[in-house]
């Protein structure tokens, strides 16, 4: 009973201050300098541990992240069988951990956790297993409406369930497939629940762009996605939705809303309220996404922490105002407690009504977190909140680890709990009122910035270099007007009023879209950085922890690896020459920019490809810098006939079949070959070129490892 209560002392006692620990000096001669060393290392370690009491919590979601991230990591699939044989091993090392000492209690607890974090995020890949396409397809596609967005190139994209694919069995046919709008007649329009049909190029989900970078079939296993691509031919509607759909319910009821607020409040401003309520962002423009991107302000646009607390803020002080003006409530009811249920129902009908996304859950658990607190009577806002918000997130949804939505939110949250908890507690000057609220407005803005800045930067290599000014001249609008107006439409909708409420929210967006099309305008707005190793943003997350979290100067090991990790960042190289996985694009390194094969097509792939390199110019101008050399590019059966023949030392890529010169000297990389590696990197070596496949860094997973085909089996 004694050690399990130690356990639990380290996990919720607050720090205390201790005597220093000395070196042990033997007192005879049966002890000898191991022997006293060995004393003082476990008095030292002892001392440590004691010293993180109270923030022992604060590290639960540090290691659920560490075993999540190893799962991640791996290049192959634990079989099911391994992960009873890793729960043993947690209740183990949990039971351990009540019969150790305080000093290495926590190094078992933290071991169990790490166990824990890898099991959850196994099984959870386990339990989303769907068929995947695992070939090309062209023909008839039909299915239910089940989401509706914009895709990279701003066409229309619908998410369909209940897929029927024209002589697919029904054992090969994915759950769900994504498919853009090229049609330049529409046909019938796309409404929630809608059975639609359609003929469509479909394709499994593709694999990183180059090794090491964004795994969207990893993305798409999580999201359920069997197949992606695209129509040219109108939709045709087959059924129309049924009544009583319960799971499709609040699908209607957003796009419904959405449509209503665009009919008030027309073009970009409209789809940006449409966005922030909703969540529905498909009416917005994407030359109005970048420049809200280039000015730092896109973080307005998902629904997020801020506009999470910002809704149960107002609902919270409003109520409470409410409640105190009325002097029977004053007195005799508890107006804050009733204050805080009332937020938490608002923040919780806040995430029905806007889909229910990650990031949305991850700020409905950060609010709901702190509004428990508060009925309990503690701290709202503290570091204990923030890590059993991470925890359950984590829990919940492992995968949203990876995502910049999760770090990015985090990371500002931690940094902004931190720095306020120390100037809470610092001997600062005073100020008035006006004074202390510029300031906490001033100092949020630029904390947040600086703890997402390298997060930012790493997943979309940009930064932007006036979103501190940008953030200044809208954030304040948002907190003060732009929620509270969006609180009072969804109080006067009832009476058919709401228009008084979405007015003036559209006075405070047309003011923030003001400012992001001016600061993206300006000369040097968006800066571009080079795309980090792998190890990067781990080690820089791990020593920000390390410096929040730790008691004692180790936490200053925390500085050093944040240091460690900028180095790597700094000397990270980028590949001398880019294959695509379908052989239609080619990039090769030049002495100060990386020149493209083509000056159209692969889009996508050349954007990525320049973004990583920390290259802001467009494709076409990247082909200008295309020069003859070892590289060449065979695009299309044409080029591949007029082929002369080549020489060792050169790179063929061919994006048909090259059977024909498969016995050159040369290497050659057809649609055959890439099939089987994915895109390539490619390295020049001393004599030789060192190649490296996106297949093999992805490693042989469940998002990897599905049946394929060169066509339908059937």
């Amino acid at each position: 009973m004694a050690g399990a209560a130690g356990v639990y002392h380290l996990l919720t006692i607050r720090a205390v201050d201790f005597p220093s620990v000395y070196p042990v000096r033997g007192t005879g001669a049966s002890m000898g300098r191991a022997a006293a060393l060995s004393i003082w290392v476990k008095s030292a370690l002892s001392q440590m541990m004691l010293a993180q009491r109270g923030m022992m919590l604060g590290w639960v979601p540090v290691c659920l992240a560490i075993g999540i991230g190893g799962y991640f990591s791996l290049r192959f699939e634990p079989a099911l069988v391994f992960y009873p044989v890793l729960l043993l091993g947690v209740v183990g090392l949990a039971v351990s951990a009540a019969f150790l000492s305080e000093a290495l209690a926590p190094l078992a607890i933290a071991a169990a956790l790490i166990v824990t974090g890898f099991s959850v995020a196994g099984l959870r890949a386990h339990s989303l297993s769907n068929p995947v396409l695992g070939w090309r397809y062209y023909g008839a596609v039909e299915g239910r409406i089940v989401a509706m967005d914009r895709s990279q190139s701003d066409a229309l994209r619908l998410t369909l369930d209940q897929v029927q694919l024209e002589r697919v069995p029904p054992a090969r046919t994915p759950a769900r497939v994504r498919i853009s709008l090229h049609s330049k007649t529409q046909g019938i329009t796309p409404e929630p629940g809608l059975r639609v049909m359609t003929t469509a190029h479909l394709s499994p989900p593709s694999g990183p762009v180059e090794p090491d970078g964004f795994d969207f079939q990893r993305h798409a296993w999580f999201a359920q996605l069997g197949a992606v691509g695209y129509t040219r031919v109108p939709l045709m509607g087959t059924a129309w939705p049924e009544r009583g759909q319960v799971d499709l319910l609040l699908f209607r009821m957003r796009m419904t809303i959405s449509a209503h607020i665009r009919n008030i409040l027309p073009g970009e401003v409209g789809g940006f309220a449409a966005a922030l309520t909703t969540g529905d962002r498909s009416a917005i423009p994407r030359s109005t996404l970048e420049d809200l991107r280039a000015s730092n302000l896109a973080h307005l646009l998902a629904i997020s922490g801020l506009h999470m607390g910002l809704l149960a803020a107002v609902v919270l002080g409003a109520l409470r105002v409410l409640l105190s003006a009325i002097p029977y409530t004053a007195l005799h009811w508890p107006t804050k407690k009733i204050a805080a249920i009332c937020a938490l129902v608002a923040a919780a009908g806040y995430l029905a009504l806007s889909g229910g996304n990650v990031a949305t859950e991850r700020a409905f658990i950060m609010v709901g977190t702190a509004l428990g607190a508060l009925l309990i009577g503690r701290r709202a806002i503290s570091l204990r909140a923030v890590a059993v918000a991470a925890t359950i997130v984590l829990l919940l949804r492992p995968e949203a680890l990876t995502g910049p939505g999760f770090q990015m939110s985090f990371a500002a949250t931690v940094a902004l709990v931190a720095v306020f908890g120390w100037l809470r507690d610092a001997p600062l000057p005073q100020m008035p009122r006006w004074g202390r609220a510029v300031l906490a407005t001033v100092l949020s803005s630029a904390v947040a910035g600086f703890a997402t800045a390298p997060i930012a930067a790493a997943h979309f290599n940009t930064i932007a270099h006036y979103g501190l000014v940008a953030n200044l001249l809208s954030v304040p609008l948002m907190g003060g007007l732009v929620i509270p107006a969006a609180v009072l439409a969804l109080v006067l909708s009832p009476f058919g009023l709401e228009a008084l409420g979405l007015w003036p929210m559209g006075w405070g967006l047309s003011w923030i879209l003001w400012v992001a099309h001016q600061v993206a305008g300006l000369e040097g707005a968006r800066g571009y950085v080079m795309a980090p190793g792998p190890l990067v943003l781990p080690v820089l997350a791990l020593g920000f922890l390390m410096l929040v979290l730790w008691q004692g100067r180790l936490r200053w090991g925390g500085a050093l690896m944040m240091a460690a990790a900028v180095a790597l960042w700094q000397g990270a190289d980028r590949p001398d020459v880019l294959i695509a996985e379908q052989g239609n694009l080619v990039g090769v390194m030049g002495p100060n920019a990386r020149a493209l094969s083509k000056a159209k097509g692969a889009g996508f792939v050349a954007q990525i490809w320049l973004e990583n390199d920390g290259d802001g110019s467009q494709q076409d101008e990247a082909a200008a810098r295309w020069q003859k050399g070892p590289v060449v590019h065979l695009s299309g059966k044409r080029a591949l006939a007029k082929f002369n023949g080549c020489s060792a030392q050169q790179i063929i890529v061919a994006s048909v079949d090259a059977s024909e010169i498969a016995d050159a000297e040369c290497l050659i990389f057809d649609p055959a070959t890439l099939r089987k590696t994915g895109a390539l990197a490619l390295r020049k070596g001393a004599q030789d070129w060192h190649i490296t496949t996106a297949r093999s860094r992805a490693g042989d997973r469940l998002w990897t490892n599905w049946p394929k085909a060169e066509r339908n089996p059937q």
